[in-house]
């Protein structure tokens, strides 16, 4: 009987001491991510979409999206939404593909910010190049659409994170 008594309180105290753990466990587990307001993902759909029609060489849609005082800053120069057009046209710089690590987006009123982190593998004036950006793209909204004011590539070393 001592033998069973003994038995049953350690029973008890093994599966009160699981339940504890598993409580404590769950109580310091992170927080979950902020979730993204509407606003925020659809200015990311936009710039997803924008690094599609990049790779595509799609000008057609690119002209649209670009506000016509828009602003591209890259490692080899600064230029206006015309010039940026013509090298993708032409192919001077093909985005082949660009890979997004991690994005933010921030939606204050009618402007927005965009910050990703991207390997791109491009062609440059003939020769292939694959480098890690943060790439920071500014949007103001006319209408209801959302035009590219500013694209700039910072270059960065693979293990760089942006801060949501």
């Amino acid at each position: 009987m001592k033998n069973t008594i003994t038995l049953a309180l350690v029973a008890i105290c093994f599966i009160t001491t699981i339940q504890l753990g598993f409580s404590q466990q769950q109580s310091i587990s992170p927080t979950p991510a902020k979730s993204l307001t509407t606003k925020q993902q659809q200015i990311i759909s936009v710039s997803k979409d924008k690094w599609q029609w990049m790779a595509d060489k799609n000008v057609d849609k690119l002209t649209t999206l670009f506000h016509n005082k828009s602003k591209f800053v890259h490692m080899s120069g600064t230029w206006k939404k015309n010039e940026e057009l013509d090298i993708i046209k032409t192919g001077r710089i093909w985005y082949k593909k660009a890979d997004v690590h991690d994005v933010a987006a921030e939606v204050a009123g009618n402007i927005a910010i965009v910050w990703s982190r991207i390997t791109l593998t491009a062609v440059v004036r003939g020769n292939d190049a694959q480098n890690e950006f943060t790439v920071t793209e500014a949007y103001k909204k006319q209408g209801k659409d959302w035009k590219l004011l500013a694209l700039t590539f910072s270059s960065v070393r693979d293990t760089h994170a942006i801060e949501k």
